[in-house]
This record gives C-alpha cells, structure tokens and sequence, in this order.
C-alpha cells in the first residue's frame, strides 16, 4: 500500500512515460513531462526553503501550471492549498489570515492582484518561470518524502464558514490513497481512462482526478470554467477528447438535459459518469440515461470532511421521473451512523442524521479547533475508547431496500452549483461587514435551486445594488438570486428569527 500519492506518481511514469497526461486545449503534456517540471519546480522550492508537512498557497486559474504547482508541492513534502482567483481578494485574505502560508505559488499574470494582501514573510514562486530538472534532486525529494507517514496531510480544501472567513478542512494522503484504491477496486476504473475535469481546482472532484492521474495513469482534459455558459462547447471537446470519464455535479448535467444537447452530440466513448455535490433530479437522469445506454452511472454523496465521498449507489434499476434516486450504500472501510436526536441508531425509514466514521475523516479545520471539536466528536455508541465520528447534519433514512435516501439538512448549510455554503456566512457579510441592513435571513429555494435574501428595514436599496456591495465579498455563487423585503421578521418561541417559517414560505 502506498504512503504518499507520488510513490502512484513515480510508478505510473515508469510505465507511461510517453504517454498523455494532460490536455488543456491544442497544449498536451506527456507522463515524462509533468514529471521533470514538477520535480525541477519542487527541487527550486526545497532548496530554498527547508520546510515540511507545511501549506503552499497555490493562486493560479485551472491550467497545466496549475497541475504542476499542486504535483511539486507533494513532491517536496508540503500541502497545497488551491485558491479561488475569481473570489474576492478580501475572502483571499481572510484564508490567507487563516492559514498563515509561508510560501504563495501563482504566475506572472495573477500576482499584482493579490500581491497587496500578501504578508512580507510569505516567499512568493512562479510556476512559469524556468527551472531545471536534476536527477540528482529528484532523489533528494524522494528522501524527503520517506520521511512522511500516511497520515501527514496531503491537501487543505476551503469550503464556507458562518464568520466569513471559510473553514479550511485538512485531508491526508491516506483517505485519498483509501478512496483512490476502493474506486478502482469497485467501481472498475481502467487504466486508460479520459477524464473530462470540469471542477474547479478549489473541489475535491479535482484533487480525485489528480490522484486518478498519478494513481491510474489517467488522462485529464481541462474543461475550461467559463464554458460552463456553453454546455454544447463541453460536449464537442468530450466527442473530440473520446473522454471515457466524468464526475460532474449536477448542476451541468441539468442544464445539457433541459437543452436536449444529447441528442445533438453523440458520446460514444463516455462510459462512467459520477455524479455528487447535489441531488440530481431523476428526470434529467434518465435522459442522460436514454443517450447512454450502456455507461454506468454513480450517484456519490459526502461532504469534504470525508474525503470526497463515504456512499455511492451504481444506477441499476430503472426509475420514474418523480422518484429520487439513493445515494446507496458506504464505501469500502466507511461506516455510516444514521442517529436520531437521542444519538441512537434509527431504525429502517426512520429519519436521522448522517454521521461517519473511518479513514476517510479529515484532521479537522486548519488552526480553527473550535470547529474542529464541534464538527468531529466521540462517536456516542463507543463508551470504551476515544473514536471520533464527523455529523454531517445531512439528514436521511433507508428505504425498504437498505439504500441510504437523502432527506435534506438540519441546518443553515447548502449544496448549490456544486459548492457547499453556509447560509450564515451570507447573513454575517450583509449585517455585520457591510451593514446594509440591520436584519436579514438567508434561506434556499430548493425548487428552483436559488439563494433567497429576505430582509426587514426602511432602506430603499436595489437588487443591483445589493449585488455588488455582496459580490465584494463574497464569490459569485454565493450571491442571493431573490430579494424579498418583508415589514418585520417572523420570530420563534426562543426570541429568534424563524428560519423554518420563511424556508417553508419559499419552498410552497
């Protein structure tokens, strides 16, 4: 079993040396060249600086440099960190705050812009600079990484957080090499997989594809963001590519059924799509599975926490447009406790709370162990040692089948577009960093799959203008679609605004 996921690296260029690794547009980049530009990157950084088991920030767009900054920093022993460079610099700096990196990866073109938030001890490196690959230091990297253990962190992935300032979730290189080896055990991935990678690099979806790379000699075809607008564009490059494999969030897959697309672009090579981030509607499944008969379809659930995803359920039964499809059965060395509000194990259709514990559990938030404690707690069906089990607040039940149905959250917390965000953090910038208003409440159409800002006041502010002031501090996908003004907010028995009336008010 590996310790790291370059001893994957290190094998699959030995046996793939000439082959392709990326593709991003008419640039391609063999086995053999990832692995010298890496290697000479990772060699310039540990020359320079004597550090390990640290977090690099990383600030590029989804490139082939992109690939190369994250490849060299497990090379060198350190974690990456991928940055969002369409988010605005105030979120960056509150990670950078955060996080407190010693070293910032990023391009010539990108670092006068986040150059002003940048403390003075943070080393600064560009990926596109030139460096030189030695044999002689490819060793000494490989040294340093024998002294890593499996558990010694490989990545840190930001996801949203109640005070504005995003939880930064710690993940080691054991519940990546755990997922890596049950996908291809179970799910049957080939050694000569095409991925058309559509996340961003700030998704876990990313850093699988990465290890299905290095792991699984995978090819992986960037699909630039912004053709996201354009999903017909997605599919030629797919047709083009013969890509054989996708994980996707919904939200993509939605848009290309409503628009008949399929019918349009033949997929012949397409056989694997994954699917998870949000619930896909069973309709649009089964168009999909209309025009692709014979590709098997998996509908994976799981927040960061765990490591991608702790179930998954293998599409093998047909379906009626209005029945929801399962999010299936745990993953291989994951357990999965369905707990009532008592903490004890619900019985079959009961409703209760999706907690989980194993491998795939990540270390916790980066220098945040408030949240951390509160998040990853002693599993209260073990009284004889320490166990820690991370509560989703995802609520479920299992049919009569024993298939895992996911039912809706407990709280403030959504999935939308593929992105996990806290509702919270949405009320904290608008009322206590940008005060445009005194009270609000944000609360999710699920219907229709929009962020809803309701809020009280005498303030006569326009939906424009509450865009932009909210769009400087927060990314695009976290900016309400509705604005609803009501005279007062409805309050519960506890003096509280009553979150469940105005979510049910929305969601009739």
């Amino acid at each position: 079993m590996q310790i790291n996921v370059i001893e994957y690296f290190t094998k699959t260029v030995a046996l793939h040396a000439n082959k392709t690794a990326i593709i991003e547009g008419d640039k391609t980049v063999s086995f053999k060249e990832l692995q010298r530009f890496a290697i000479a990157f990772a060699s310039n950084i540990a020359k320079q600086q004597d550090i390990i088991n640290c977090p690099i920030a990383v600030y590029l767009p989804k490139t082939v440099n992109a690939i190369i900054a994250d490849i060299a920093i497990t090379y060198c022993g350190n974690t990456y960190m991928n940055l969002d460079v369409k988010a605005p610099l105030e979120r960056i700096n509150n990670i950078l705050h955060q996080i407190q990196p010693i070293i910032l990866i990023t391009d010539k073109n990108y670092i006068e812009a986040i150059r002003p938030f940048l403390h003075p001890s943070i080393c600064v490196y560009f990926v596109d600079s030139e460096y030189q690959f030695d044999e002689y230091q490819e060793n000494i990297l490989l040294k340093r990484l024998s002294t890593l253990i499996d558990t010694d962190p490989y990545c840190i992935i930001n996801t949203s957080g109640s005070t504005g300032t995003p939880k930064s979730v710690v993940l080691n290189h054991k519940s990546f090499i755990d997922f890596t080896e049950w996908s291809i055990d179970t799910l049957k991935i080939s050694d000569n997989e095409i991925i058309g990678s559509l996340s961003p690099v700030i998704f876990d979806i990313y850093s699988h594809e990465l290890c299905m790379l290095m792991a699984k000699g995978s090819t992986i075809v960037l699909l630039p963001e912004h053709l996201s607008a354009f999903p017909i564009k997605i599919l030629e490059i797919l047709q083009k590519e013969n890509v054989s494999y996708i994980f996707w969030v919904p939200t993509i897959m939605v848009n290309i059924a409503n628009l008949n697309l399929l019918s349009k672009i033949a997929l012949p090579d397409l056989k694997t799509v994954w699917f998870a981030g949000e619930v896909l509607p069973t309709k649009q499944y089964n168009y999909w599975h209309k025009y692709l008969p014979d590709t098997k379809f998996v509908n994976l659930y799981g927040p960061i926490e765990i490591t991608l995803d702790c179930t998954y359920y293998v599409i093998d039964r047909e379906f009626d447009d209005g029945e929801p499809l399962p999010v299936g059965f745990p993953c291989r060395n994951t357990s999965v406790l369905i707990l009532n509000e008592n903490n004890q194990l619900c019985k079959n259709g009961e409703e209760g709370e999706l907690c989980v514990r194993g491998t795939s559990l990540a270390m916790g938030y980066y220098n945040n162990p408030e949240k951390t404690s509160a998040a990853f707690t002693q599993n209260p069906l073990n009284k004889h040692y320490p166990e820690l089990i991370y509560r989703t607040g995802d609520i479920v039940a299992l049919n009569d089948k024993g298939e895992i149905m996911f039912k809706g959250r407990k709280d403030t917390l959504i999935k939308h577009l593929g992105y996990r965000i806290e509702l919270g953090e949405i009320e904290h910038i608008v009322v206590n960093t940008l005060q445009i208003v005194t009270n609000c409440c944000v609360v999710y159409d699920r219907q229709n799959k929009e962020i809803v800002l309701i809020y009280e006041g005498n303030q006569d502010i326009s939906v424009a203008d509450f865009r932009k002031r909210i769009g400087q501090n927060l990314p695009k996908y976290m900016i309400p679609t509705k604005y609803v003004k009501v005279e007062k907010m409805p309050m519960n028995a506890n003096g509280k605004i009553d979150r469940l009336k105005l979510e049910k008010e929305i969601n009739e």
